[in-house]
């Protein structure tokens, strides 16, 4: 009997997104592990294979087309021997028109209100790109890198300009513009739209901050030793392609710190505590309208070399939305690192459910008392969000000594 191909869940809390472009058409023979379709959600483009044999009967939901609820039946799939006769007995939802990425709109059953002749005469106010037809990647891409959609060839279905038409376009060197989702106002602002990262930021941001009573507790960490520790392990691993940064040694702090008061590596549910067994340490990596968070699972059991290299490798894919679901989601801890950018403190917001999140500012040269004498050190200040449904004070202030002992003498970090 036919199959259903169903839009699928890309990750546990998936309820929609969007059928980039299909990479088959009505008619073709597939065989498992053939790619079906190009599937993005608000934080990853990912490639769909099939699991089954036969050919495809019909498609239902054409590419490009956003807010796809999971588990709608995107495709029909004939086994062997079927042929067309085999959809008539389907429901008639599956036999009807195939949903369209811009669908027109329907026609009101009241009659509308008539213009007045003013707003008939005008025109609607449209952006340049918003009339070309682009997938929502190539539109990121092209916004991305200032490219002129309007002047690039599109071959997806069509005409729609797709991913590798930006990437040809860049390669050919295309004439720049501003971003295609900026609409320029005339009352002197610009209005860029919402895409599904911004909005799923701005919702869980918005429910973390009201929802969870949170507290700081802020330290600062000499880290003259760390520093030396850094530069000499990078001149002795360079010819090796090691290169170890300030935050790969505050992960393993943290993954550390977490082993020994493992109170801080839990999270609250209305059942009880969960406490967690690794620590998986999630880094907040600021990417094209928004951040993700890849994670280091189980960090507590890698060395700073092994975390150094998961971090560039998820980093680097993380900026082209590449991440699979499960190396973005589930972490139990999550370190965000302004630092670079030289901010000296700051305080983040939960990554709910998990129960803190460590803020790290740059080092910088302070004056310090050592021994009743003023000198001079390299200090770094932290500060640790704690949800106080899970982790009190007296819990986090034991974490953050652990964390701030390792830091200031990285040689801990060894045993």
């Amino acid at each position: 009997m036919p199959i259903d191909i169903l839009m699928p869940a890309l990750s546990p809390t998936m309820e929609e997104g969007i059928l980039a472009k299909w990479m088959i058409k009505e008619g073709d023979t597939v065989s498992s592990g053939d790619i079906l379709a190009e599937i993005e959600t608000d934080k990853a483009s990912m490639e769909i294979e099939t699991i089954e044999e036969g050919v495809i009967a019909k498609i239902l939901v054409q590419g490009g087309t956003e807010n796809v609820k999971v588990n709608t039946v995107i495709a029909i799939l004939l086994e062997e021997g079927e042929d067309m006769s085999a959809i008539t007995d389907r429901p008639a939802a599956l036999q009807a028109t195939p949903i369209a990425a811009n669908p027109e709109p329907v026609a009101p059953t009241k009659a509308p209100i008539p213009a007045s002749p003013a707003s008939a005469a005008k025109p609607p106010q449209t952006s340049g790109d918003q009339r070309i037809k682009a997938s929502p990647l190539a539109r990121r891409m092209a916004a991305q890198e200032n490219l002129d959609l309007s002047k690039i060839t599109g071959t997806g279905t069509g005409g729609r300009v797709v991913k590798r038409d930006i990437a040809a376009a860049m390669a050919s060197g295309a004439t720049m513009t501003a971003p295609a989702d900026t609409q320029i106002q005339s009352d002197g602002f610009d209005l860029i739209a919402l895409d599904g990262m911004r909005k799923t930021i701005a919702s869980r941001m918005t429910a973390s901050f009201r929802d969870v009573p949170h507290f700081p507790l802020n330290i600062d960490c000499r880290i003259d030793a760390l520093l030396a520790t850094r530069k000499a392990i990078n001149l002795e691993a360079a010819d090796d392609g090691i290169k170890i940064s300030v935050n790969d040694f505050v992960v393993r702090a943290v993954a550390l710190a977490l082993k020994k008061v493992p109170e801080a590596n839990a999270s609250y549910t209305p059942e009880g505590l969960k406490l967690w067994h690794n620590a998986d340490v999630a880094i907040a990596v600021a990417i094209d309208g928004g951040l993700i968070t890849p994670v280091i699972r189980a960090a507590q059991t890698k060395g700073l070399a092994t975390i150094s290299a998961e971090t560039k490798d998820m980093a680097g894919r993380a900026r082209i939305r590449k991440l699979m679901p499960e190396e973005y989601q589930g972490g139990t801890f999550t370190v965000s690192n302004l630092g670079m950018m030289g901010i000296k403190s700051f305080a983040s917001i939960i990554n709910e459910p998990q129960g803190c999140i460590l803020s790290v500012g740059a080092g910088e040269q302070r004056p310090v008392v050592n021994d009743g004498a003023l000198a001079i050190a390299t200090v770094m200040s932290v500060t640790l969000t704690c949800d106080h449904r899970v982790v009190d004070g007296s819990v986090g202030a034991r974490f953050l000594a652990a964390f701030k002992a390792m830091i200031e003498n990285p040689g801990l970090m060894l045993l």
